[in-house]
């Protein structure tokens, strides 16, 4: 029998919930089944669905192998950025640029905490996450589970459009984007080079950039990404990806072997607090870095957190981003939303005078003062100045 259709235990009562099970909660299911303290608690993860897909593909930056590493599909040390004649390779020591393929981790978590006879799984679409009596109570259609200890993931994206297109003083973008694997039938990449951020594309009246991770001297994963408020129809991006690959790559061949389409919040709006005993995590807990998107690493920080404390039976702290590097995001959110300065011209300038050590460091909000002001020194301060202003006025 397939363990996801097992019948649920019949107490509903759980040391711990997990709702959702993608990339937050299996995240924390694999550390809390890590943990000599916390590995037998009684478990309960429910997702609409355990079928996974290759759905996305996470990238970030390490300085050393981590605990995910035996996951790692490719590896740069080398990154670029291009905008009209501007062209800049940079050296990623001490870090090194790493790919990890959604089913890979998916596949990676679930088989391994299948091993454990404590973990309960069932398939449902969660209908409301509530709390009584300092226990929280997960509800779907038949049935209901509580714990003291729900964590929850579950963002419903279509509830954030008409935050998006609203009159919010808080800024929001959508990082939205497409990818082709695509396949050349001669070599015509360099694998040590990953193209970070190739702005010379459409930009859409916003910020746009091609994404191009080299697999092989053949094969690459290429995505058109873009910051802005409206999403593109899957077409759109076909056609810009297409012109892409031919204007570079002429008179080739390509088999494209695989696509994904994604869109990920971008905003210093908080979707959901934690507020025990319902804690939230992921891109509901705001583990996104909100001017750039990235999270996976930021997830790994959050869930690190939260088994320390449930291990020391201290309050669960779910917050990843401090105070200094919000505030970064902000003003950088502002300065995009309102088309103060050409997302382009921003990221073209910061890469243009910092290493990417130093970019990395600021991005995973692990940077000095010192640094985070060589920064900003990358920017014009009649630009960054009155932005800043007007974001610290608003948050008065």
């Amino acid at each position: 029998m397939d363990i996801y259709s097992k019948s649920l235990n019949p107490d509903p009562n759980y040391d711990i919930i997990i709702a959702g099970a993608g990339c937050g909660g299996l995240t924390l299911l694999h550390a809390i089944l890590h943990s000599p303290i916390l590995s037998q608690k009684k478990i309960l993860v429910i997702d609409r669905s355990f079928v996974k897909s290759n759905d996305r593909t996470w990238c970030f930056w390490e300085a050393a192998p981590s605990v995910f590493e035996s996951l790692v599909c490719n590896k740069w040390e080398h990154i670029s950025v291009s905008k009209n004649e501007f062209s800049k390779q940079l050296s990623t020591s001490p870090f090194t640029y790493k790919m990890i393929q959604g089913i890979d981790f998916y596949n990676h978590v679930l088989q391994f905490a299948k091993g454990f006879a404590n973990v309960h799984w069932h398939e449902a679409n969660i209908e409301l996450i509530d709390s009584a009596h300092g226990m929280g109570i997960v509800n779907w259609n038949g049935g209901q589970a509580k714990s003291k200890y729900v964590f929850s993931s579950i963002l419903p994206l279509e509830s954030l459009y008409p935050i998006s297109q609203s009159t919010l003083s808080i800024p929001f973008l959508w990082q939205h984007f497409k990818g082709w694997k695509i396949k050349f039938e001669t070599p015509v990449f360099d694998v040590n080079v990953a193209k970070l951020m190739d702005f010379n594309v459409d930009q859409k009246s916003d910020t746009g950039f091609m994404y191009l991770l080299p697999l092989s001297d053949r094969s690459a994963l290429v995505e058109y990404t873009l910051f802005s408020q409206t999403i593109l129809s899957p077409t759109e991006y076909d056609s810009v990806i297409n012109d892409y690959l031919i204007k570079h790559y002429p008179n080739q061949n390509y088999l494209i072997e695989h696509e994904e389409l994604g869109a990920i919040p971008m905003t210093m709006h908080q979707f959901d607090k934690s507020i025990p005993p319902i804690f939230v995590i992921g891109t509901l807990g705001n583990a996104v870095k909100a001017s750039t998107g990235y999270a996976f690493k930021f997830i790994q920080h959050q869930v690190a957190q939260v088994v320390e404390a449930l291990e020391k039976g201290i309050k669960i702290e779910t917050e990843v981003h401090n105070t200094r590097h919000q505030f970064y995001d902000a003003v950088l959110l502002y300065i995009l939303q309102n088309r103060i300065m050409e997302g382009s011209e921003i990221f073209k300038r910061i890469f243009q005078k910092n290493k990417a050590a130093t970019i990395f460091k600021f991005l995973s909000n692990t940077s000095s003062i010192i640094e985070d002001i060589q920064i900003m020194r990358s920017l014009p301060t009649s630009i960054f100045l009155p932005a800043a202003i007007k974001v610290l006025l608003r948050r008065g």
